[in-house]
Parts: C-alpha cells; structure tokens; sequence
C-alpha cells in the first residue's frame, strides 16, 4: 500500500519559514521524481516544485529563490523548504510521486498539509 504522508505545515508570519516534509512508503522511492503541489481556496492546485530521481529541479516562478526542494532517498522522505514566505503562499501543499517509465504511469498522492501566512 502506497503511503505519502506530509508533515510540517502550520501558521507562520509573512516573512517566516517553514520545512514541509513527505514520507513515502510501498514504492520504491529513488526512482520517483517527487513534487509539492499546492492548492489555495477557490483556484486550481498548482505546481510548485519537482525533483528528478537524478536530483535535478524545477520550480514554480512564484517560488523560485524562496523555496528549495530536497529529497533524503535513505528516509525516503522530500522535503520543502519554505522561506521569505508572504500571504499569497497560504494553501494546503500536497505531495506527489509520479513515475512515467512504464506503459501506465504510476502517480500518487499525499493527503495535504495546511500552511497559512498571516499576520
């Protein structure tokens, strides 16, 4: 059974930080590219940054010089760092594995974690 569970999400002043984690279990995690989605009230989920199984990333606009991804393949565990965070980063932020190597691509999803910035 295929498990991703978020931790780390919280209320936090603009300007603060937070590190979200996801702890992946029943897939073989160094072969996924992992990525933090978030979705805020009323729009769409969006992307926010994805790491390859190679390490390499990507990120959002929005975030980019902010935010870093990372991953830990021993505790199968990635990571979201967060800083120089402002109101308009508020949604719940969501996990994802994604695997497209095979004829089905497999994707899972965590459960999401609520992160708020206010003063």
């Amino acid at each position: 059974q295929v498990q991703l569970v978020e931790s780390g999400g919280g209320l936090v002043q603009p300007g603060g930080s937070l590190r979200l984690s996801c702890a992946a279990s029943g897939i073989i995690f160094g072969i996924y590219t992992m990525s933090w989605y978030r979705q805020a009230p009323g729009e769409q989920r969006e992307l926010v940054a994805t790491i390859t199984s190679g390490s390499g990333t990507n990120y959002a606009s929005s975030v980019k010089g902010r935010f870093t991804i990372s991953r830990d393949n021993a505790k199968n565990t990635v990571y979201l760092q967060m800083d120089s965070l402002s109101p308009e980063d508020t949604a719940v932020y969501y996990c994802n594995a994604n695997y497209d190597k095979t004829l089905a691509p497999l994707d899972y999803w965590g459960q999401g974690t609520q992160v708020t910035v206010s003063s």
